[in-house]
């Protein structure tokens, strides 16, 4: 089994996704440990020394001004995590449980949060024996931190609640002591420090970061078929055009589909068959460029957050300070998981535009609604349907998320960031978009075979190939679901972009 050693700073997008997939066993670096040890201890002695400190003791938001006893401290930091576990809704999927659980521990491990290495191998031991907490999607403003949907996770940590284990939903204290571990018994500041961060947004939003990374290539090879069933002209390629204009993602994105295009018979020269193409054609590279520069924007915040220390307050034992302080504020990743949702949405919304022009007679030399026998037959007319539902919905959704607030706990917390909801929204748009590329790949494939019968370019003949040696042409109507579930199990297994890469070389 492969092995990751974590240090709390160069945790990576891939690592995180490995870890999520279960696909490696998970330590902590021993450098680590003095850090940790460090600061637990510095937690102790504010508290022997009866110092007023937040969270260590005092009570929470508006009770920070309620100095508690000593013999209350342990009794406040587990009743924290019962009171504040109320999340709502589905469950979160396990593989980001999984990789909540891995930020957390990331996070902590760096020495600023007072919490015992004991604590911390706890957490740890529950990722690798696959004890995942049930942990509710809904109920998290984005700062303070997830507090509530975190509070889930600690549940299982002290023995309560329940998780899965095993395929099952058990409780939490069976699952522990199936595995030879005992509930922890929190004390001073080690509630506040499991909760008061943003791995929850955090980890739904890498995961969709990741995917989006994909989805980008995805579309390429798609457009790029569109492109060819279409007899796309290819000057609007040229990489001059390109070049003055000086956006990376765009320059990338017309680099892709010439690849994906070369040596085709299919596509044209500008006033060979036409002057000009449509904009979802023609501004191809435009629009899914601005989105890979986007998604890459995305993914360097990610990158920051992964390794960024969230909570509050903060240890600085070597200055032998504890400062109040904002870093569980949601607000940067809230931002980027709206743009990321935005990024997303639009790759949809160009794919829709090319399907629709596959199916309408009146926009290609195409059969209409690629069927050769219409009328008693529909074709591809509902698939369009179905690819414009899913680009509507993504519309509704790409409301950003971050521009909301309302004030909490007594208006101690008079903004928060939403950046939870951001970043659940953008997963939703990330599955529609993969739905509707699925169609497109399905569309584009039929226009070929119903278009001329000329050579394909190097990479698109391989798209193409891939998708007829899975899913024959639709001659007559048929059950097209069970078409458009396969298509969308090659983007989830990336097998479709791995084998136009082993022929073209990798896509940037």
């Amino acid at each position: 089994m492969n092995h990751l050693y974590i240090t709390g700073s160069d945790l990576t997008l891939e690592q995180v996704m490995a870890v999520a997939n279960e696909e490696v066993f998970v330590s902590i670096d021993e450098n680590a440990y003095e850090r940790i040890d460090a600061s637990a201890s510095y937690v102790l002695e504010l508290v022997r020394n009866k110092e007023v400190v937040y969270g260590i003791t005092t009570g929470f938001g508006k009770f920070s001004n309620i100095v508690v006893t000593d013999h209350q401290i342990e009794e406040m930091q587990a009743n924290l995590i019962r009171s504040h576990a109320c999340g709502v809704g589905p469950m979160l999927e396990t593989r980001i449980v999984r990789a909540v659980m891995l930020l957390r521990v990331n996070a902590l491990i760096q020495g600023y949060s007072g919490i015992r290495r004991s604590t911390l191998q706890l957490l740890l031991d529950c990722l690798n024996h696959k004890i995942h907490p049930r942990i509710p999607q809904k109920g998290s403003l984005g700062s303070s931190g997830d507090l509530a949907p975190l509070s889930h996770m600690v549940l299982t940590m002290m023995g309560e609640g329940h998780c899965e284990y095993q395929g099952d939903v058990v409780p939490s204290l069976q699952a522990l002591e199936s595995c030879g571990l005992e509930p922890v018994s929190l004390v001073a500041k080690e509630g506040l420090a499991l909760i008061n961060g943003t791995q929850v947004l955090t980890a739904i939003g890498a995961v969709t970061t990741y995917e989006a990374l994909n989805l980008l290539k995805v579309a390429d090879i798609a457009g790029a078929m569109t492109f060819e069933a279409l007899r796309g002209v290819k000057d609007a390629l040229d990489p001059r055009v390109h070049k003055i204009r000086h956006h990376q993602g765009q320059m990338i994105s017309a680099r892709n589909i010439t690849r994906i295009t070369q040596d085709s018979e299919m596509t044209t020269c500008q006033g060979e068959v036409k002057v000009q193409d449509s904009y979802s054609l023609r501004c191809l590279p435009q629009i899914h460029g601005a989105s890979k520069d986007a998604i890459e924007y995305v993914k360097d915040k990610v990158l920051h957050e992964i390794n960024a220390v969230t909570d509050n307050p903060l240890i600085f034992v070597k200055d032998q300070k504890v400062i109040s302080s904002g870093n569980f504020h949601g607000q940067p990743m809230a931002l980027s998981f709206d743009f990321l949702g935005i990024a997303l949405s639009e790759l949809a919304n160009a794919s829709e535009r090319r399907i629709e022009r596959l199916v309408n007679p009146s926009l290609s030399e195409l059969p209409p609604f690629l069927t050769e026998y219409g009328g008693s037959n529909s074709g591809f007319m509902i698939m369009q349907y179905t690819a414009a539902s899913l680009v509507s919905e993504n519309k509704v959704l790409a409301h950003p998320a971050s521009v909301d607030s309302i004030p909490s706990s007594g208006n101690q917390e008079d903004h928060v960031s939403m950046g939870t909801i951001a970043a659940a929204k953008a997963y939703e748009i990330y599955k529609n978009v993969k739905h509707v590329l699925a169609i497109e790949l399905l569309t584009a494939a039929q226009g070929i075979d119903l278009g001329q019968k000329k050579r394909l370019g190097k990479g698109t003949q391989v798209a193409y190939e891939f998708v007829r040696n899975r899913i024959p042409h639709v001659d007559k109507d048929r059950y097209l679901h069970p078409d458009i579930m396969e298509a969308v199990s090659w983007i989830d297994s990336k097998s479709l972009v791995e084998t136009v890469e082993k022929a073209i070389g990798t896509l940037e």
